[in-house]
């Protein structure tokens, strides 16, 4: 079985995002990790050779800045990291630059890959996600964060990104998966308060208009990370790769995991998954079980 893994990124230094970790989270899993990297301001592309991994090949691409809807641009950058891998392999591992794998979910992955390996109609397997929030000691327990997305594919060059890239779909149909026993730790949202509000004003450039930033998009210089509706406590450990990231915080945020801000609408889906597990309205891009 060969396993490659695959990824993209853009002005990682200049945003502050924890690519290194990302891929060293997969590398002792996959036989080659495919990295896209965007024309970028920064030295990123330094940042990613300095890993000085054997598996890692590096693809220069060019980002059109000029697809500003949808994230349009994110899931062509994933179809050109993906469209680079070898041939030969059996399944393809995608993270985004702000995921990161513990190793503890290691042997599970491997397990799952192998026990579908030869299950055709198994197109992917499905991840369970903890968004980390403010600080490495929060996640965002709402309803408006999705739970479980894709993660590994078959080498099928018929399976696109889909939308903004946070999904695949092959053929414009939603991939039969089975879940993996693993999670990803998303840390989009930890980082400097300055740095977050700098990727905030650049990425949301991949989705919105200019009138719409600026009608919608603080000015400030530092990002409010005290503005949001409900968060947990962590009680676990985080992926040795990030322990020295980690050790580096540098700011301050706390938050009462009793006080929660919800509308009323969403205090009812929320009671509703703690009492039973169930999301109410919950978005799946994918198809789960019963092939």
């Amino acid at each position: 079985m060969k396993v490659s893994g695959f990824t993209f990124v853009r002005n990682a230094l200049r945003y502050d995002y924890p690519v290194v970790e990302s891929i060293g989270s997969i590398l002792p899993i996959v036989d080659e990790m495919i990295v896209a990297v965007g024309n970028s301001d920064d030295e990123t592309r330094k940042l990613i050779e300095a890993i000085g991994s054997p598996r890692i090949k590096i693809i220069d691409t060019i980002w059109d800045d000029s697809l500003r809807e949808g994230g349009m641009v994110l899931a062509l950058e994933t179809n050109k990291a993906f469209d680079a891998v070898a041939a030969d392999a059996d399944w393809a591992i995608y993270l985004q630059a702000d995921e990161v794998i513990h190793e503890q979910y290691h042997r599970a992955i491997r397990t799952s890959m192998e026990q579908w390996l030869d299950h055709k109609d198994v197109e992917g397997l499905l991840f369970n996600y903890l968004h980390f929030y403010g600080s490495y000691d929060f996640t965002g327990d709402s309803p408006d964060w999705y739970r479980r997305e894709v993660r590994v594919i078959r080498n099928d060059k018929r399976i696109r990104s889909y939308r903004d890239a946070q999904g695949f779909r092959k053929s414009g149909a939603k991939l039969k998966v089975k879940p993996a026993d693993a999670w990803v730790y998303h840390y989009g949202w930890v980082k400097p308060p300055e740095s977050m509000q700098a990727k905030l004003e650049n990425f949301n450039k991949y989705w919105h208009s200019d009138r719409w930033m600026e009608e919608n998009i603080p000015k400030t210089a530092t990002f409010d990370y005290t503005a949001i509706d409900s968060l947990a406590h962590f009680p676990g450990t985080h992926p040795a790769v990030m322990q020295a990231r980690i050790a580096r915080q540098n700011w301050q945020f706390d938050f009462d995991p009793t006080k929660k801000r919800f509308s009323f609408r969403s205090r009812i889906k929320y009671m509703v998954e703690k009492l039973t597990g169930w999301r109410v309205g919950e978005y799946k891009n994918y198809r789960v079980g019963g092939l």
